[in-house]
């Protein structure tokens, strides 16, 4: 029986996991079993620039934590786990996750995970391995609309400035008519 330092200890450890998995938008689990120390430390370079926390985590104490915070994950939390998770861009882990593995050889492989409050396959967290970032994504989803914009200014002032110029090749048009008169 773990005596009472211990045992407050790992309670803090479950507390600290619940509140991660509440206020994440997104949580990924992934089996590290072979990377090597130097991919380990690119692949935690990606994360911290990407604003995602990443931990081993104990499956025992994870599993509790989970439960607290309304999720089942009893399924993927076993074996080797490290979670991922993050408060900001929610596909942010499982997308670095899937490129890190087709660059090294799937050292790394999701295990679960959750966005946005929902619990999610391995498969559809795969799927967003194929997705840019969620700024990159809001890049091209209003470029074109500020290429509009642009685009419409630039033509209503032309279309305002074709009247003024079409009367004035009216005008220049006539005088030659009317000197030829003369």
């Amino acid at each position: 029986m773990p005596n009472a330092k211990v045992l407050e200890s790992k309670k803090a450890v479950v507390e600290a996991l619940t509140g991660k998995i509440q206020e994440a938008t997104s949580v990924v689990f992934v089996d590290y079993k072979g990377i090597t120390v130097a991919q380990d430390t690119e692949l935690r370079k990606q994360f911290r620039e990407a604003g995602v926390e990443y931990s081993v985590v104990k499956n025992t104490l994870t599993n509790f934590a989970a439960k607290d915070a309304g999720y089942d994950f009893a399924e993927v939390l076993n074996g080797t786990t490290a979670m991922a998770s993050t408060t900001g861009d929610p596909i942010a882990p499982a997308r670095i996750v899937c490129e890190f593995a087709k660059k090294n050889k799937n050292v790394v492989r999701l295990k679960g995970g959750m966005v946005e409050g929902k619990v999610l396959s391995v498969e559809e967290l795969m799927s967003f391995g194929e997705l840019p970032s969620k700024t990159l994504m809001t890049a091209i989803l209003l470029a074109p609309a500020a290429f509009r914009t642009t685009s419409n200014s630039v033509f209503s002032s032309s279309a305002a400035a074709a009247p003024a110029a079409g009367a004035a090749t009216a005008a220049a048009a006539e005088t030659p008519n009317s000197s030829s008169r003369a």
